[in-house]
């Protein structure tokens, strides 16, 4: 699986873990809802780290516990 891929899940489970939406996710962290609605559909590829640590602390979750996933187990870096 592609790291793109995998982050895009792992948001999406965060998302849905925490009964929220793109929208809802992007007005707590602060984000362009464009932007992470985007990203979500995979219309865009990828996403900056700095944006992932907005959406933890919107989630109050930790980097290590964002990436702590088994999806991250075994991961491509080239999409």
């Amino acid at each position: 699986m592609y790291l793109s891929d995998a982050m895009r899940i792992r948001i999406n489970n965060l998302i849905q873990q925490n009964n929220l939406n793109g929208n809802k996710l992007a007005l707590y962290s602060g984000m362009n809802r464009s932007n992470i609605n985007r990203f979500l559909r995979g219309k865009n590829k990828t996403i900056k780290i700095e944006s992932i640590t907005l959406i933890c602390q919107s989630l109050n979750i930790s980097l290590k516990d964002f990436f702590d996933d088994e999806l991250f187990n075994d991961v491509d870096i080239n999409d």
